[in-house]
């Protein structure tokens, strides 16, 4: 039952470990078990519950387990290979929308017509497509892993098939063009100077200053809420970690990006040094200030309801449409590649882990240089 370190991997400073546990199953065939914990203890302790587990199989006859058994043998898993933030998700889906229709019945008895039945409770939300979509993931996911732990020799869901809408068409992305953003971050800035005047207070810089950096770099909204002023170095900008908000009965969570390649360094525009450099100076007057201090808010972030409905104020006093907080990071991948901008540097401004999301979602965007084609082949 060997633990192995995974070479120089690490997160958040713990060394990256494999866990693998091999065992005899029912059947006699030898099997093995593996997965991945960062750092030894939280390794050893994966290496006791896997252990218990198998054993716990041979112990419980499988046609006993229901949904929510395995659902709490599934999180306990999960929780040592996914980050804080979206096992949270993931408990949440089950919560609302899979245990209270499907906890007591019995794993082996997942019919077909009792997951269609299922689907069925989850259609009478009225929810988004995508978030349909999210849902089932979840569940097969989960019903994937009672089949790797064989409990079950196979699951239904994939007959029920995916939600579908009919009736949806691929959805329009939503920006800002330069002329509609100026108009926008305008009001925003004389909402703040009128606010800095009559309630003595520089706090509502801040949500000036937020909109601005998204527009400008197109960061997420967790990756500007964990900017520090220590990642500003010569014009550079250097996103390392990301905070989540809203996490149930918790503080704001600060982790890594959303992925490897969520962790990178942009050149800012000169627009955004100034309208940083100006930020920096209204910081610097309070008390607590030092280069580790974060660029928004003062010990807690601002807050996502706040931002949200500043952006509903600004729009509706600039007169442009309202767009979401997350159609900024759109309007900066738009803005460059409407100018032709090369799409691997779209991609690596926005840290996408394959250039392929990112041509999936703006390639129409690009200029058209069927012309141009034509006429470097009319040439030779």
């Amino acid at each position: 039952m060997p633990i192995y370190k995974v070479g120089n991997a690490k997160k958040e400073g713990l060394q990256k470990y494999s866990v693998r546990i091999n065992y005899v199953a029912d059947s006699g065939e030898y099997k093995q078990m593996t997965r991945t914990a960062y750092g030894i203890d939280v390794a050893k302790d994966l290496e006791r519950r896997l252990e218990h587990e198998i054993k716990s199989q041979r112990e419980m006859p499988v046609k006993k387990m229901t949904v929510k058994q395995l659902y709490d043998e599934y999180i306990s898993v999960k929780k040592y290979e996914v980050r804080e933030t979206t096992l949270y998700k993931t408990e949440r889906v089950f919560e609302f929308y899979i245990l209270p229709t499907l906890a007591e019945v019995r794993i082996d008895k997942l019919s077909t017509q009792i997951l269609q039945e299922w689907k069925v409770s989850v259609e009478d939300r009225k929810l988004a497509l995508k978030t349909k979509k999210n849902i089932f993931a979840e569940l097969k996911t989960m019903l994937n892993y009672a089949v790797r732990m064989e409990y079950i020799p196979k699951h239904q869901l994939s007959k029920c098939g995916n939600f579908k809408d009919a009736m949806a068409t691929k959805q329009e992305i939503k920006f800002y063009m330069p002329d509609e953003f100026r108009k926008y971050i305008n009001t925003a800035r004389k909402i703040a100077i009128n606010k800095e005047q009559t309630e003595q207070n520089c706090y509502e810089w801040n949500f000036y200053v937020f909109f601005n950096i998204a527009f400008y770099t197109g960061l997420r909204k967790g990756e500007i809420h964990a900017l520090r002023w220590s990642d500003i170095d010569s014009g550079y900008l250097s996103i390392t970690h990301s905070i989540t908000q809203k996490l149930r009965n918790r503080d704001d969570v600060e982790t890594p990006p959303k992925n490897k390649s969520s962790i990178r360094k942009i050149q800012i525009p000169l627009p955004l040094i100034e309208i940083l450099n100006e930020h920096k100076e209204r910081q610097k007057q309070l008390t607590n200030f030092s280069e580790d201090s974060r660029i928004l808010g003062d010990e807690r972030c601002i807050r996502d309801t706040t931002i949200q409905k500043r952006n509903e104020l600004y729009s509706k006093v600039a007169g442009v449409k309202r767009i979401r907080i997350h159609d900024f990071r759109h309007s900066h991948a738009s803005l460059l590649a409407n100018m032709g901008i090369n799409i691997q540097e779209v991609a690596r401004r926005l840290g996408h882990a394959k250039v392929e999301m990112t041509w999936n979602t703006y390639s129409h965007l690009y200029p058209r240089e069927e012309e141009k084609a034509v006429a470097v082949l009319n040439a030779v």
